[in-house]
């Protein structure tokens, strides 16, 4: 059954160091507090994972805290590049970053694998690309009833899970709706999870379309309005569109990040 618990209080028991931890949200719904929280408790060694990393994951590659990106797709969106990422790939700026590329539908499926409890999955994919013959993690398979060749993906191995969702009721039962990604996969495919919701209430609301993660699947459930800022909570808030666009100069010079990390992060607490 999930705790109800503050954002301090579920990074410092969820989150170790060297742990592969998977922070989804798919432009929505987006777990910065949580990612800006595992900078401020200074965690390091960390595999990430998630399909489409974007401004927090750079934020978390600049500060140190990982070792390993596994990802489909890599940017700031509508903007361009995340430069504490490339810095630390080419230059190996603050640590060096060994990466793992997938396609998109590749690393949904290794989500779904993990959250079934199974090793692998198989796709249709890959086919003409030269990530089965560099990624470890790809390998072709033949289909014992037809021969076709087809890929297989092994199932994500994650320590902990986390995501952001709208609501949660006080015995950790989590709700969101809108544009949902693999949240729900990220949750139930890791030994450990935390939500971060925009209020806890007594009694969740049926909604339309809404997803509803029961306590039992749940660590933590940690209570952080705007938690999911500048990506937007549908129903709660918009997007930030000027905070990515004010990202690219800061994240583009070590002096300029490196004072955003120490103003903007380090000297403030958790949100919640």
């Amino acid at each position: 059954m999930a705790e109800v618990v503050s954002l301090r209080e579920a990074v410092a028991e969820l989150v170790h160091d060297g742990d592969t931890v998977a922070l989804e949200g798919f432009t929505h719904l987006i777990p910065v507090a949580a990612g800006q929280e595992i900078i401020r408790q200074g965690r390091r060694g960390l595999t990430l994972v998630r399909l489409t990393p974007d401004i927090v994951y750079d934020q978390m590659i600049g500060a140190g805290c990982a070792r390993k990106l596994v990802f489909s797709w890599g940017g700031n969106p509508g903007v361009g590049s995340l430069h504490r990422f490339r810095d630390a790939v080419q230059n190996g700026w603050p640590v060096p970053l060994e990466i793992e590329e997938h396609s998109h539908a590749g690393m949904a499926n290794r989500y779904v694998a993990a959250a079934s409890g199974l090793p692998f999955a198989v796709l249709r994919g890959y086919v003409g690309t030269d990530l089965v013959a560099h990624t470890p993690t790809i390998r072709p398979i033949t289909c014992p009833f037809t021969g076709e060749v087809l890929t297989a993906v092994q199932a994500l191995d994650l320590d902990v899970g986390i995501v952001h969702a709208q609501r949660a009721d006080r015995e950790g039962n989590v709700q969101l709706w809108g544009i949902t990604g693999v949240q729900k996969e990220a949750v139930l495919g890791a030994r450990r999870s935390l939500a971060t919701v925009e209020e806890v209430v007594d009694q969740l609301q049926p909604k339309p379309g809404a997803m509803v993660l029961p306590s039992w699947t749940v660590s933590c459930v940690a209570e952080v309005p705007g938690g999911a800022h500048p990506s937007y909570a549908q129903g709660y808030y918009e997007r930030d569109n000027d905070y990515y666009r004010a990202w690219d100069p800061i994240s583009r010079d070590r002096d300029a990040f490196t004072e955003w990390l120490s103003t903007q992060v380090l000297a403030s607490k958790a949100a919640t």
